[in-house]
């Protein structure tokens, strides 16, 4: 998983996002008609990194890149899977959580990106059950621990084995000095219901808590006997893939290879552009609109496979974003461009919107859904520029809607050239709801519903600048005078403060309107990545991460803060 020059950490190589099941190391799956069986086997060997073993199949951020991986797979290339299992493949352990080790070595800013990218991989898990139908379940054998109870507390069912051994437990607290699991408060109080009370004694109980006491507090679904344990792990999935509307009979598609190509400080794909400019500390991030003009039916859509404009965009940017996060930690503001034709890219978004009952329209665009999601979650400063020549017209307006703020050049560059212009379509009211669970039309426009029914009575024009500015859509617009001074002074100025307070306040307001359970657990996660895991009573050198394991007590300031 290491391509090219040094990463984003002092020693690492480039961590590099892009696998298939031909090079997974600790995961395997297998298919059983309608079931998915996802089998958790960690390598202990084979870190992402030098210094820890994987042991107890605790995990690290290759780890998680696999099963990211796998769920898309499985999502894509295998229709007719309706329920997918989640086991562990070794005895008397389902899941470790995150390796301690590879934690206690990692910087702060690696252990921040690694937490999010586990964070959204488990809210895909959740996505595909609820929105793609394809439910997950897992059957928890031996010990779930921490991050790997999380894991299945991402899943629609839990079931445990009664067997006076196998436990569930969040032991963060009592041996680690953080916030137990990631997001795993969260879903224990807000998914499963559990009482505040009991949580409380969960979250400080080492050992966890197993068999009826377990199912009596809602901390799993269902308790089964270890004689009739497979059993019934496949009686409850058969149960779930009933509960599904996916096909019975469908060919899925293979996601082939991503191209990509490093060079210097471009990245390059086939619809997706990324040029860095490390002296001013700016990504150029550039979307290409498509070429051709829509297929026509589902049929055609299946026919292109992976080649599929939106499908093959929403890989690119997907990759691209999570190899900025974790390589380029310096690049602290993106600046989102596109180009080509945007009636074309109407197109497109006029045939997800038609046939979205269509298993595979219906996954491209839940994609396109968590690809936007992860661009809303990134750390970055956003910015759109809105030029002659601009795509920025339905689904790509959808990034251009993501960004802190968006600019749009009002009239041509050069006398008698085109202006830009940005449009609307069906897909911006709706289909693609942030984390808040809202669009974000609708969380721009918080204040001012009507401004919403307005923009809509505007799709599928294309809207200049002073017209995109009069319904709200833009945050500026110049003209070609002013154009790059006023660029160069808000980048100059964006780059003069600190990248902390930058992320903090970008992560406040993006994320207005209804709190959800995701957006809950990002903010949350940000709140503790950024503060109780920086604390000298986790980090510090004599904090409970540096010597877990040890057989040294780790020694805490008691104040409380």
């Amino acid at each position: 998983m290491h391509e090219g020059s040094l990463g984003g950490e002092m020693g690492m190589s480039s961590i590099d996002f892009r696998t298939s099941p031909d090079r997974y190391r600790h995961w395997k799956i297998t298919i059983d008609g309608p079931i998915a069986f996802l089998l958790m086997d960690v390598n202990e060997s084979a870190g992402l990194n030098p210094g820890y073993d994987l042991k107890m199949n605790s995990y690290d951020l290759g780890v998680d890149i696999e099963l990211h991986d796998a769920v898309q797979r499985l999502r894509f290339e295998h229709p007719t899977v309706k329920a997918v299992v989640i086991r562990s493949a070794q005895e008397r352990v389902f899941c470790a959580g995150a390796n301690i080790r590879m934690l206690s070595q990692s910087s702060h800013g690696h252990k921040v990106n690694f937490c999010k990218f586990t964070n959204e991989t488990r809210s895909a898990i959740e996505d595909a059950s609820t929105e793609s139908r394809q439910i997950y379940l897992s059957a928890v054998s031996g010990t779930a621990a921490g991050g790997g109870y999380e894991l299945a507390l991402a899943t629609e069912h839990i079931m445990l084995v009664d067997d006076r051994s196998s436990a569930v437990s969040c032991p963060e607290t009592p041996l680690l000095a953080v916030l137990p699991a990631t997001g795993g408060l969260t879903r224990i109080v807000d998914k499963r219901k559990v009482r505040r009370d009991l949580a409380d004694v969960f979250g400080t109980l080492e050992e966890g808590v197993k068999g009826k006491r377990a199912l009596d507090w809602r901390l799993v679904d269902e308790l089964v006997p270890k004689s009739v344990w497979n059993e019934k792990v496949r009686e409850r999935a058969m149960a779930l893939a009933r509960r599904s509307d996916r096909p019975d009979r469908a060919p899925g598609i293979t996601l082939g290879p991503l191209h990509r190509r490093i060079e210097g400080d471009a990245i390059q794909y086939r619809w997706v552009e990324v040029v860095l400019d490390r002296a001013s500390r700016v990504g150029y991030v550039t979307l290409k609109g498509p070429t051709e003009p829509p297929p026509k039916t589902p049929a055609q859509v299946l026919a292109q496979g992976d080649a599929f404009w939106p499908l093959a965009l929403a890989r690119e940017l997907d990759d691209a974003i999570l190899h900025l996060r974790l390589n380029e930690p310096k690049i602290g503001l993106l600046a989102f461009r596109s180009v080509g034709d945007p009636v074309t890219a109407l197109g497109y978004d006029a045939l997800i919107d038609q046939h979205g009952t269509d298993w595979l329209i219906r996954e491209v665009r839940l994609f396109l859904k968590r690809v936007l999601k992860r661009l809303d979650l990134t750390s970055r400063s956003l910015i759109a520029l809105i030029e002659p020549g601009s795509c920025f017209a339905g689904t790509l307006a959808e990034v251009a809607l993501a960004c802190d703020r968006s600019i749009m050049l009002e009239g041509p560059l050069v006398v008698g050239a085109p202006s830009a212009v940005i449009a609307l379509s069906a897909l911006n009211f709706g289909a693609y709801p942030m984390s808040n669970g809202i669009s974000r039309l609708d969380t721009r426009f918080l204040g001012e519903p009507e401004s919403v029914i307005r923009a809509a009575t505007h799709i599928g024009e294309l809207l200049d600048a002073k017209n995109a500015s009069l319904l709200g859509l833009v945050t500026f617009t110049y003209d070609s005078t002013d154009w790059a001074d006023e660029i160069r002074i808000m980048f100059e100025e964006r780059a003069s403060f600190s990248p902390d307070a930058l992320t903090g306040m970008e992560a406040n307001l993006r994320f207005a309107g209804p709190e959800t359970m995701e957006t809950k657990i990002f903010g949350r996660l940000t709140a503790w990545q950024n503060w109780i895991f920086q604390r000298p009573n986790a980090a510090g050198d004599e904090g409970a991460l540096r010597r877990y394991g040890s057989g040294v007590q780790p020694s805490y300031d008691h104040n409380r803060v």
